[in-house]
């Protein structure tokens, strides 16, 4: 059984009121889901999920079912890619000093660590700077350049940021500081990318790079790419996947395309990590004892880890980890970065709490119909984006999180999927200092005085943008299945669709009427542990994670149930058994 999500404490009665989800199950052709499975030689169940993932033809879904090295993209298709090179390769051959710059969240730190060991591979003098999310905040800053440029560097490269850095940029073209941007935010819409002499970024206006959804340090890797190409060491490249495979899950990239295969690949090789700092986080975060890891593993037991530093303390700690050269110097930096992330939970459960109690009692509840726009002093600001995200998922409403400091506040944005983010905050632009992120995902800050209007203009844009059934919470069912389909062998094919994550979900099925043999099992009093049957009385096991708080009414024996859930084998104290992992219940 594995889990590790950081678990919040007991919010509010009223904000666990409870919103029925609606369950929608997907139509499935069982015509042609037949022909594609006799075709591949799978499950009906497993061709159909094939084919609602996009995959209809044996081709397509036999490159899904194999990711390999032929599925990345050339990355000179990249807008950019030519020039970036250019003038890396010159640096290098001139033994000029090259400065990476990097963001502090997992993104940009794995990034910063990959593209620094690429370039000192090839012979570069090459320095990094992380910038630390208090002291110095989200981006490029021309304070930082101007360090820089009286260090004696002329090269900078950006990673996971600098998309919107035109005044810091406009400075270092006028002072002859060369910069290259390596980016997957959106742009300005207005003012598009900065005056660099490179921008990396598929998501660029004019950039026709044919996978959009690369993260910041996917990014990275293409240059990376690139540059080992140019200098006949094409073959090297695909040792960086394991960084880029964990940064990639980390940042919630979606898992398709080229992400897709950068991660599997990735995830094959990782068991083999001979880096003593990559060594040294997979044994602390316990992954890998029986040498199999999932995309499971990368983003909540490696990838927290790493996020940790950036958001509780300096993100530097985590090029110096896999900079590392001993394996004591290592374990120390590992067990630092397991530290913090135990801070991090404990910081992230006080404020979780916190900006529910001042949901709750704000004079503002009611009129906050279609978005939550929750503040407080003092918050701490590495856990605010955490928070919100865990309100947006409860609510089902787009949600703002501000840690208030005197008179500026900083915010973190997490929407659901009904509603743009990006567009929203553009909306409400004048309102605020600064602001950046993703459809759905975003940072901001603004003034206190202008939060209560920002409130006011957020939900009015939101209520434009939202019907009434996008604020009713859906799950969506992939299949229904009866009973006796459930199997290891079911199990097993289920493995092949890995890795699972954004955009490519572990697969939920329904199974109707259950009876619930003897009395549930409440587990540190806030998950729930049944044993369900069917008609054929075949027990099985299922669990609830933090069901305690989902459901109003804990299910009696013998009762009937519907259940939603993932299918999962557990492996536990040398027992292997099939497990249902609930993620809704409905009676009978």
């Amino acid at each position: 059984m594995k889990q590790e999500h950081g678990q919040t404490s007991a919010a509010s009665p009223a904000f666990q009121r409870r919103i029925a989800k609606r369950w929608v199950v997907r139509h499935t052709d069982q015509a042609q889901a037949a022909t594609l499975a006799q075709a591949l030689g799978v499950s009906p169940i497993v061709a159909a999920l094939l084919i609602a993932r996009g995959h209809r033809d044996v081709d397509s879904a036999q490159a899904f079912l194999k990711p390999s090295l032929d599925q990345l993209h050339d990355p000179f298709l990249m807008r950019g890619m030519t020039d970036a090179v250019k003038r890396l390769l010159r640096a290098i051959d001139d033994q000029e000093p090259i400065l990476i710059y990097g963001d502090y969240d997992v993104d940009g730190t794995t990034g910063t660590a990959v593209l620094l060991r690429a370039l000192r591979m090839l012979g570069a003098t090459a320095g990094y700077h992380v910038p630390h999310r208090f002291t110095e905040g989200y981006g490029i800053r021309q304070d930082a350049l101007e360090k820089a440029f009286r260090d004696g560097y002329k090269l900078v490269v950006s990673v996971d940021c600098g998309i919107t850095a035109h005044e810091p940029l406009i400075w270092a073209r006028a002072n002859g500081l060369d910069i290259i941007v390596t980016d997957h935010h959106l742009p300005d819409a207005d003012e598009g990318a900065p005056p660099a002499l490179a921008v990396l970024n598929p998501n660029q206006h004019g950039c026709d790079y044919p996978d959009k959804n690369l993260a910041g340090v996917g990014v990275a890797f293409k240059l990376i790419h690139a540059l080992f190409r140019e200098r006949g060491r094409e073959a090297q490249a695909p040792g960086f996947l394991k960084m880029v495979a964990i940064g990639t899950v980390a940042d919630v990239a979606k898992l398709v395309g080229e992400n897709r295969a950068i991660v599997t690949l990735g995830l094959s090789d990782l068991p083999r990590a001979v880096n003593p700092g990559l060594r040294a986080l997979i044994e602390i975060a316990g992954c890998g004892e029986d040498s199999e890891m999932t995309a499971y593993d990368l983003g909540f037991r490696i990838g927290p880890r790493i996020n940790a530093a950036g958001r509780m303390d300096a993100a530097r700690a985590v090029v110096e980890l896999f900079d590392a050269k001993s394996k004591e110097e290592a374990r120390h930096l590992a067990e630092h970065l397991d530290t913090r992330n135990r801070e991090r939970k404990e910081a992230q459960r006080e404020i979780f709490n916190r900006a529910v109690e001042e949901f709750e009692s704000g004079a503002e509840r009611e009129s906050q119909t279609h978005a939550a726009v929750i503040a407080g002093d003092g918050w701490h600001r590495g856990v605010i984006g955490l928070a919100a995200s865990k309100i947006a998922e409860r609510l089902n409403r787009p949600c703002v999180v501000i840690s208030l400091d005197g008179d500026v506040g900083h915010g973190s944005a997490r929407s659901i999927e009904a509603y743009h983010l990006f567009d929203g905050l553009t909306a409400c632009r004048d309102l605020l200092e600064k602001f950046g992120g993703h459809s759905h995902a975003a940072g901001l800050s603004i003034r206190r005085g202008q939060i209560a209007e920002f409130r006011r203009r957020l939900n009015e844009h939101a209520a434009s943008c939202l019907t009434e059934e996008d604020l009713v919470p859906t799950l969506n069912i992939d299949a229904e299945v009866h009973q006796r389909e459930l199997s290891f062998q079911l199990s097993q094919e289920l493995g092949a669709l890995e890795p699972f994550g954004a955009g490519n979900p572990r697969p939920v099925f329904a199974t109707r009427d259950f009876r619930v043999m003897g009395e549930p099992q409440i587990i540190k009093d806030q998950h729930l542990k049944l044993r369900v049957a069917g008609e054929d009385n075949r027990p099985l096991e299922a669990i609830w994670w933090r069901g305690v708080e989902e459901t109003e009414q804990t299910p009696r024996a013998n009762q009937r149930i519907d259940l939603a859930y993932e299918l999962e084998v557990n492996r536990w104290n040398g027992e292997i058994k099939l497990q249902l992992n609930v993620k809704d219940m409905k009676s009978v």
